[in-house]
């Protein structure tokens, strides 16, 4: 399943939003992104569009389950990179910046073994 990375940045805002238990608006994807209103609405019609998202009349965004996978996949890739950079000492504003870079060009095989290292790696760590 191929997407863009503006998209995949999208759907990952709207996952992280949704965490955080209120309805999420185009306002607040717009306000987390910092980007334009009218650029959330643009990029909701095409991923309302792709069966991403469903938004009801009151304007809520809802993940549907192909951009919760996604949304999934790309949070999980920022978690554990910015977690790894910060473990190596990188602040955690750059482990952040950095990480949103990585996250949607780094390959399934590369990342997955990146996470088998960190947690190997991290559990060693606590054990110790």
């Amino acid at each position: 399943m191929q997407i863009r990375e503006s998209a995949e940045d999208y759907l990952e805002a709207i996952l992280m939003l949704s965490k955080k238990g209120d309805g999420v608006r185009s306002i607040d994807i717009a306000a987390q992104l910092g980007v334009s209103k009218p650029s959330v609405s643009h990029a909701m019609k095409l991923l309302r569009e792709d069966g991403y998202i469903a938004m009801d009349r009151y304007g809520t965004v809802t993940l549907l389950e192909k951009g919760e996978q996604i949304a999934s996949r790309i949070y999980e890739r920022h978690t554990v990179l910015s977690q790894l950079l910060e473990d190596l000492g990188v602040t955690p504003e750059v482990a952040l910046a950095d990480a949103c870079k990585m996250e949607h060009d780094l390959s399934a095989e590369s990342f997955e073994k990146i996470k088998e290292h960190y947690r190997q790696h991290h559990e060693n760590h606590e054990n110790n």
